[in-house]
């Protein structure tokens, strides 16, 4: 699990399917429609957006990827997406300790590195004290990740070119990180990736820095497939015109992540006890990840309303924490689901609006044949009082 930075937050994150309405439900279909935050008419529109194609899945590989070119010549790199974070960052020759690339597929910089004094490096560091000693020495970074994974590296900058869905195509200058030092954690084998593309509203992101460059306006968006795969988006253009819902980022947070709420729980359509949930937005995140109370009330409603059914708990699966077996393995989410109640999370702030969690959001097969929730105990895995909203949960399934 990628993210959970310290940063600030004002930028929107549309997690939505362009084939399926949006997992949101919220006024009648005959209610005026509501001004968005981009329906600004005096605003010039900025060039387009680009959309890249995403591989990967929650189980089991765990993640999702993008490709993206990189120096001139161009070079292709595999990159985790995560939106937990805003710091893009490749391996990188220089040498490399943690790198899990060949040499001949790792970044070179090339008399481009980032100086310290560049105001793109105070914007990496969490501390505002910042110490530049000579204004010719390289910006470091080091970015830790929830999972107490870490890379370690210089800023650098080079051309990243963008095919825009206008059919122009860009080759602007951005910053990103060139990372010498990795570290990885838990018993699970280093990603096979070149890095992390950071999707957090730091003026660090990519993101960030194409809207700053006047190329793009500054929405971001994915749309992760059941079946693994999907895509994502920079700009605004892939924004429908209706059948989408707003509410709005916390402005009290200072972390560079995408944060709302608060939200109550909802079960099989009824309110629970757990109220007053604030909700981190995490593509990096492969799980959902409730803290412990919120966990123990999904955990407990569910095992009642399988009381009486055909499933019984599969203790050997050690895919995840909670597991269930039927008579005969299950092959797909089709096999289970009628099983299991749909959850939601009501914003009450914002009249009827509910972001919809099907028991296919929430749920996984593993390779045992089992049934396991993809929900787990954040306070356990050390995140406290934090609720992650993870890929798992932003899933679609096409019809």
């Amino acid at each position: 699990m990628k993210g959970i930075i310290a940063l600030h937050t004002l930028l929107p994150f549309l997690l939505f399917s362009a084939i399926l309405p949006l997992p949101f439900s919220a006024q009648p279909r005959n209610a005026k429609k509501p001004k968005t935050p981009y329906s600004d008419n005096n605003h010039h529109r900025l060039s387009s957006s680009a959309v890249f194609k995403l591989q990967g899945n929650v189980y089991p590989l765990g993640h999702y990827t993008v490709s993206l070119n990189i120096g001139y010549p161009p070079k292709l790199y595999d990159l985790d997406i995560d939106s937990g974070s805003d710091l893009t960052w490749v391996q990188c020759d220089a040498p490399c300790k943690g790198c899990t690339k060949p040499r001949d597929q790792l970044y070179k910089p090339n008399h481009n590195l980032v100086q310290c004094v560049d105001q793109l490096c105070s914007e990496v560091h969490l501390s505002m004290a910042y110490n530049c000693p000579s204004p010719d020495d390289p910006c470091d970074y080091e970015v830790e990740y929830a999972d107490h994974g870490s890379s370690l590296g210089v800023l650098v900058r080079d051309y990243i070119p963008f095919q825009f869905t206008n059919g122009s195509v860009v080759r602007p200058r951005v910053a990103f990180g060139c990372g010498y030092d990795q570290k990885y954690s838990g018993s699970n084998s280093p990603p096979a990736t070149s890095g992390v593309l950071g999707l957090g509203n730091g003026r660090a992101s990519i993101l960030s820095q194409l809207h700053s460059l006047g190329l793009i306006r500054n929405v971001v968006g994915h749309c992760l497939s059941a079946q693994g795969g999907g895509f994502l988006f920079f700009g605004d253009d892939f924004i429908p015109s209706s059948g989408i819902v707003w509410t709005s980022m916390l402005s009290s947070s200072s972390e560079k992540h995408y944060s709302s709420g608060p939200a109550e729980l909802v079960f099989n359509g009824k309110a629970t006890a757990v109220k007053g949930l604030e909700l981190i937005f995490d593509s990096g995140s492969s799980y959902t990840y409730f803290n412990s109370q919120a966990y123990q009330a999904v955990v407990d409603l569910v095992t009642k309303d399988l009381k009486g059914k055909q499933l019984k708990r599969a203790t050997d699966d050690p895919s995840l924490p909670i597991c269930w077996k039927g008579a005969k393995s299950f092959e797909s989410l089709s096999d289970v689901k009628k099983y299991f109640k749909p959850l939601a999370l009501s914003f009450k702030k914002i009249m009827n609006l509910q972001m919809h969690l099907p028991p296919e959001s929430y749920l996984i097969i593993t390779k045992h044949g089992n049934v396991c929730l993809g929900i787990l105990d954040g306070t356990e895995v050390g995140l406290e009082n934090l609720n992650i909203i993870g890929g798992k949960a932003c899933q679609f399934k096409r019809v």
